[in-house]
């Protein structure tokens, strides 16, 4: 079979590393797995034209470049992203650029999930990585101990099991990996309103991210290529995204982004995608049960103001592919014992700042609450210690931090 399985029986297998989701995160951490002499089976619900079109997170941390091209998965990222120095942060009246790179000596990417998600799967496929797609009845068992196993129902209708050393849980929130840490402590706000995303085949009107406090509610102006734009309203929690027209979207976006302002004008185009994200923080820990190991949206959830979701998933990954790396390879445990307190120190440390992003753009519709965002966004732009603090964190902090 392809990475050297061997066959337990007609329905079995066995392999070092049992991971359950082929997003990036799983993804990611059989790649990295396998530079270190892993093997690894990777299970998803989904089939692969689905998770490879998941329109998600668009911006890459600087540390995450550092991984994907030390891993050897930077050469299209190098060749068809965006590199960026900063952000602009608005509020009426006033724009404001924050130069990251001037402030802390790195920038961001503009680089889509989808391009993430492309680069891995061409480069598993190229290592013959086994991949079970369109599997159903997804069970763990024996987690507790040092012979887990994962059972499945194959896309043929045959029950399957992978027997492993460890389990990876890359599964997302609604995965069963989650469920199966008993005991469990949540954490977890749930925000008042959600964010109206759409995709438009038009150039970007802005040459850097626009970040928009504004009374009628927040608004940001994303890219993700030279010809495709991305663009998000806040708007209440519940809007069905259908029953806005595109005229309402891009006059209310023209509004609140500053149409006609200091001569920057708005360019519509024609919308090829729109959803509606809930917002939300959740953090789970452990990380760690046993022999299963969580990561990426399995084990935490960030608004996405801050740009910190996907650049999560890429730093537990790191983190858990040396931890098991170094059980499974030399037989040491310690950075395995380790995983979920060093994993959840940087957690908390991007939770917090996308809380933080999030509470001082998105209005409240509460007098006070503006004034005290007014002035905390002017703090900001006009401070070197509030700019140097903002960018510091959006471009990103050491991997291990």
């Amino acid at each position: 079979m392809p990475g050297g399985h061997r066959l337990l029986d007609a329905v079995g297998m066995r392999t070092q590393v049992a991971i359950i989701g082929a997003g990036p995160a799983g993804l990611l951490l059989s790649h990295l797995l396998a530079l270190g002499g892993v093997d690894s089976v990777v299970v998803e619900t989904r089939s692969e034209d689905y998770v490879a079109a998941r329109i998600r997170a668009g911006i890459l941390e600087h540390s995450s470049v550092e991984l994907l091209e030390a891993a050897g998965l930077g050469a299209r990222l190098r060749a068809e992203g965006d590199h960026h120095r900063g952000i602009y942060l608005q509020w009426p009246g006033e724009r404001h650029h924050l130069d990251f790179v001037d402030l802390v000596g790195r920038g961001v990417w503009v680089y889509g999930q989808t391009e993430v998600q492309k680069d891995l799967i061409a480069a598993r496929a190229a290592d013959g990585q086994e991949i079970h797609y369109e599997v159903s009845d997804v069970e763990l068992h024996d987690v507790d101990g040092d012979r887990p196993s994962v059972t499945f129902v194959d896309r043929a209708g045959r029950r399957m099991r992978i027997e492993a050393d460890a389990i990876a849980g890359c599964d997302g929130s609604f995965g069963p990996s989650r469920a199966a840490v008993p005991a469990a402590e949540t954490f977890e706000r749930v925000y008042p309103y959600s964010w109206f995303g759409i995709l438009a085949d038009v150039a970007p009107s802005t040459d850097e991210l626009i970040y928009a406090w504004h009374p009628d509610g927040f608004a940001l102006h994303s890219m993700r290529s030279a010809t495709v734009s991305r663009l998000y309203l806040q708007v209440p929690n519940g809007t069905d995204p259908q029953s806005w027209s595109d005229d309402r979207i891009w006059t209310e976006l023209a509004t609140r982004l500053g149409h006609g302002e200091n001569g920057w004008k708005l360019t519509p185009g024609p919308i090829t995608d729109r959803s509606v994200l809930p917002m939300r923080s959740h953090v789970r820990t452990p990380m760690r049960h046993g022999s299963l190991y969580l990561a990426g949206d399995a084990a935490h959830i960030v608004p996405p103001t801050g740009a910190k979701g996907l650049n999560l998933a890429i730093a537990d990954v790191a983190l858990l592919s040396k931890a098991l790396i170094a059980q499974l390879k030399e037989g040491n445990p310690v950075l395995a014992d380790r995983y979920s307190d060093d994993a959840q120190r940087r957690v908390w440390r991007c939770t917090h700042f996308s809380w933080w992003m999030t509470t001082m753009l998105h209005t409240s519709g509460e007098a006070f609450d503006a004034q005290l965002q007014l002035s905390q966004l002017r703090w900001v732009a006009k401070s070197q210690a509030g700019a140097t603090g903002l960018a510091e964190n959006y471009a990103g902090l050491p991997i291990g931090y």
